[in-house]
């Protein structure tokens, strides 16, 4: 009978193992040909990849002399109790360093890179990467993301810029918010159509034929996050609409209107509207403030006006349960009952629909 410490490890090891994606080199060069002005001169670190297999280690390294790079190290995970290393078994986990191509053959041969050996796991927490990551001008990787908001955390603690792979719900993290609304991090440009294959085999793939790619799994919602400063951060949305109170209704239980689409922003209403949070690919902070989010909570500027007394969910079927959710968003009022799911409460004379997460935003160059 396995013990109940052998029991969280294997717990952990299959955490692990599903934290596991494997980024592809294509979407690695979209991305980071946008950031080459940033790697000159600089020693990049990507601690969270196997450099057997690592596709951010073979960017770095066949790109080494065109970018200008210091040094490249590389680093990953492996649970010795396990026998866990990334996609390869070893004995121990290793770290690589590349200071460039000295064969003239501007290729990174074995013989030109340093391989040393870990003491500990190689896990990015641990002192000796720690160490590895002190030495570090910028990290890239595509990091664990069950342990997104620690790794954020710790980049931010040592002061070091970077390019990491994330999901776009990490961005309503209170934590990873709080760092958006100072302006400390971003969105990056993103993968194509907002999606990404990677190499997994711990998950069914469930894409559509079209999207299926062989021994791959498909990834929506995935984006890039940095705190290097990209033209793509300056570009105003261009802005088209009028606003009209029949178009955008004002929330229940927020002193916001809703605002639906990013595009459909209107030029000209100088309030606070609620958007998607896909708005961030587009968001601007000379254009644009971000005052907090509908999360319910008394958090930044975004204070409920309204809290729901006893709310109860009213289902298709008529069925009725705990409504709670009404006050984790906005609102919209309804007068008649809306079609599908929809909402009610004691101190509601009417009818509610419960929206995604909004973040509530104000135009800096509004157009009267």
């Amino acid at each position: 009978m396995a013990t109940k410490s052998q029991n969280k490890n294997l717990t952990q090891a299959k955490k692990n193992k599903k934290d596991e994606f494997y980024t592809q080199l294509s979407d690695i060069e979209r991305e980071l040909k946008h950031y080459k002005k940033h790697f000159k001169g600089k020693v990049v670190y990507c601690n969270c990849d196997d450099p057997r297999v690592s596709n951010f280690f073979h960017y770095f390294s066949y790109n080494f002399e065109k970018l200008g790079l210091k040094k490249l190290i590389t680093t990953c995970y492996k649970n010795k109790d396990l026998d866990l290393f990334s996609k390869n078994n070893t004995e121990q986990a290793i770290y690589l360093e590349y200071t460039g191509d000295k064969n003239g053959n501007n290729v990174p041969d074995i013989e030109e890179i340093g391989i040393h050996q870990l003491n500990g796991d190689g896990d990015f927490r641990s002192e000796e990467s720690i160490e590895l990551l002190k030495q570090a001008d910028i990290v890239v990787t595509n990091p664990p993301f069950s342990l997104f908001r620690e790794y954020v955390a710790q980049l931010m603690e040592y002061d070091k810029k970077f390019v990491i792979v994330g999901h776009q719900n990490a961005t309503k993290y209170k934590e990873i918010f709080k760092l958006i609304i100072e302006n400390k991090l971003w969105l990056g440009y993103g993968f194509k159509g907002g999606a990404a294959h990677f190499i997994n085999k711990y998950y069914e793939d469930y894409a559509s034929a079209g999207d299926h790619k062989k021994g791959m799994i498909r990834v929506s919602g995935v984006t890039w996050i940095t705190n290097l400063d990209i033209s793509k951060r300056h570009e105003d949305l261009i802005l088209y609409k009028k606003y009209s109170s029949d178009e955008y209704p004002h929330y229940d239980n927020y002193d916001a209107i809703e605002v639906s689409k990013t595009k459909d922003i209107p030029y000209d209403y100088d309030g606070v509207m609620g958007v998607p949070i896909t708005f961030l690919t587009k968001y601007n902070p000379e254009q644009f403030e971000i005052l907090g989010m509908t999360s319910g909570r008394d958090e930044f500027k975004a204070i409920p006006s309204k809290k729901y007394i006893n709310p109860k969910q009213i289902n298709e079927d008529n069925s009725i349960i705990n409504g709670s959710k009404a006050n984790t968003s906005s609102t919209i009022f309804y007068k008649e009952r809306p079609s599908g799911v929809c909402y009610t409460a004691d101190n509601v004379n009417g009818y509610m629909k419960v929206l995604y997460t909004r973040f509530l935003i104000k135009n800096k160059k509004v157009i009267k």
